[in-house]
């Protein structure tokens, strides 16, 4: 049995996961995988997720370049969630921050605010014009 064989998939056979900067600690985003997307990651050493709006299986950087290597993989204690520790080549959001939690909510609940800089635009990215 491995550990895959441990992990409980919700009704649509995905489990959240947290991908972490494996230096630093911090992360860098949040992605659901099925299990073809665990057992491509682990047999590959980079990341693979399925995307709920697109219906697809992908990798990580297979268009930006941005690729995620794998340093370890934990689940919690339920088995309902990963944390994949990574290191990140270039910005790990698509809109070109270095995490996809860029933004900060203020004190009051009403605003937010960005907190770092973004590394590339999107267009730069994808080739997109």
């Amino acid at each position: 049995m491995t550990f895959i064989d441990q992990l409980k998939w919700n009704a649509d056979g995905l489990l959240p996961a947290v991908v972490q900067d494996s230096t630093d600690g911090r992360v860098l985003m949040l992605a659901w995988m099925n299990r073809a997307a665990v057992e491509k990651t682990v047999s590959t050493g980079q990341t693979w997720f399925w995307s709920r709006s697109r219906q697809r299986f992908w990798m990580k950087g297979e268009s930006s370049g941005h690729v995620q290597r794998v340093k370890r993989i934990s689940f919690d204690c339920d088995g309902d969630t990963l944390l994949i520790q990574v290191e990140q080549v270039g910005p790990a959001c698509h809109e070109g921050y270095r995490s996809c939690f860029y933004r900060q909510v203020e004190p009051d609940g009403l605003g937010w605010k960005i907190t770092e800089a973004q590394l590339e635009s999107p267009e730069k990215m994808y080739g997109k014009s």
